[in-house]
């Protein structure tokens, strides 16, 4: 249970810390789930779904390292996550642009997937999870005025956005199998959201008035 708007300051440090616990966690299963189903089902988005997970994880790791960090805002710990910051952005730009050219040659030899099931099991359970996830780190910003925070909550909301994209690709496929080019125009959307990701985080952690988390604003 989150704290009560008015718990002191110590107790909302912890809830935040295990909200990023648990994202490290929930998103390492996600990722290797997705990631398996993708390369069984030959679903590029899904695989692609999944290596996402992989990168939140690196950004909910920055954001935990930061709530431990005694000193705050220091110069050098600032320093240190600009650059964790940038390589994250690279990460994302990187990834979106093999996700779409995955879905491009998957789209010109006409290849798809057997079925979307598991895409819509995986980007439901997502769903049900970062909602919940997204509004208890908003919540935990809020009390603690931690910018930090806000980043990682946007963190969230982007990935709700790439679950929404999965399930309805997903759906279409399932509900209309004569739709062959629907999972691959869904990984072309999720690349354009990836690759969203990564320069928003790019130019965040570049800015001189950088203030740490993942950069997702």
């Amino acid at each position: 249970m989150p704290p009560t708007p008015d718990a002191p300051r110590p107790a909302w440090l912890a809830y935040a810390r295990f909200l990023a616990l648990f994202t490290i966690g929930y998103n390492l299963v996600e990722g290797l789930v997705s990631m398996g189903f993708g390369v069984m089902d030959d679903s590029v988005a899904l695989f692609g779904f999944g290596a996402d997970s992989f990168i939140e994880v690196g950004s909910a790791l920055i954001v935990l390292w930061r709530l431990r960090e005694s000193s705050g805002c220091a110069t050098t710990a600032l320093q240190r996550e600009r650059r964790a910051a940038l390589s994250i952005g690279v990460l994302f730009g990187l990834l979106a642009i093999g996700i779409a050219l995955g879905s491009i040659l998957q789209m010109v030899s006409h290849h798809h997937p057997d079925t979307t099931l598991p895409g819509l099991m995986v980007s439901s359970a997502s769903l049900a999870f970062m909602v919940w996830l997204w509004q208890a780190k908003r919540r935990a910003a809020k009390a603690l005025d931690s910018r930090t925070l806000e980043g990682d909550a946007a963190c969230s909301l982007a990935c709700i956005q790439l679950s929404l994209v999965l399930f309805t690709g997903s759906l279409l496929y399932l509900v209309v199998p004569s739709l062959w080019w629907v999972d691959s125009a869904a990984a072309l959307i999720l690349a354009l959201f990836i690759g969203r990701e990564g320069v928003t985080g790019i130019r965040a952690a570049r800015k001189p008035d950088f203030t740490g988390g993942c950069g997702c604003h």
